[in-house]
Parts: C-alpha cells; structure tokens; sequence
C-alpha cells in the first residue's frame, strides 16, 4: 500500500514520556545511593530491564514505576506475579550472555511519584526473587 509523501511525526505517549522522565530521575536517585549503573534499558528478545547496576557488590536489576498520583494506586503494586517472571527471564538472559550465572543478583523495584515539586522515590531492595 502507497504511502502519502508527507508523513506525520507522531509523539511519543505521555504515558511514554512519564516513564521514561521517572527512569532518568530514578537512575540519578540510584547514583546518589552508591549504584554502579552498568546497562540501561537492557533488550532482548524476552524483554527489557530498566537498569542494571552493581551496589554493595550485589549485581542488580531494577524495574523502576512512576506514577504522577495515587488514583490507579502505588506504583510498586505494578509489579505482578507475570512482571515478576518476566522480569526474571530478562534477567538470566542477560546473565548468562555475559556468563555471569553464578553472581549474586537480587531484583530492586524503584517508584517515582508525584507530579509537582521534588518526586518523592521508595527504593525497594530485594523486592521478589527470581522465578526463572
């Protein structure tokens, strides 16, 4: 099917765009907490880990959630039982292309809230285990 010579630039989503805003503030978060930011938004194709880092020489992969209020809830209840195992498949992809299967790794949750003034951050350390 043709198309037409002049094409639209879409925009990205809000949604889109919040989470990616909340992904940049959390990862400066991290750094100020002692992260050793190693990969950001790490593909494959099972998926995608927002970050990666190393902190207190735990290998870590965060799944950061942002939310600009409370109305669909907090934005650690996101991370479903089905989020959990995708997340654990993503990152054992990642682990074993980088043969890095016997390093000790937990999974971080970082939320991101508000909409105005200083985002308010809850890091969750060890949030859920592996389901690999």
């Amino acid at each position: 099917m043709p198309q037409d010579s002049k094409q639209t630039r879409r925009r990205p989503k809000t949604h889109l765009l919040q989470g990616y805003e909340g992904e940049k503030l959390a990862l400066l978060h991290l750094k100020g907490l002692g992260y050793r930011i190693i990969c950001r938004n790490y593909r494959c194709p099972l998926g995608e880990i927002d970050i990666i880092a190393y902190h207190g020489g735990v290998l870590v992969f965060v799944e950061v959630k942002s939310r600009r209020s409370q109305a669909f809830g907090s934005p650690k209840h996101a991370i479903t039982p089905a989020k959990q195992h995708k997340l654990s498949q993503v990152a054992w992809h990642y682990l074993q292309k980088h043969d890095l299967t016997e390093a000790k790794a937990r999974f971080d949750v970082v939320t991101v809230s508000g909409s105005k003034g200083a985002p308010l951050f809850e890091v969750i350390e060890n949030a859920f285990e592996s389901t690999y």
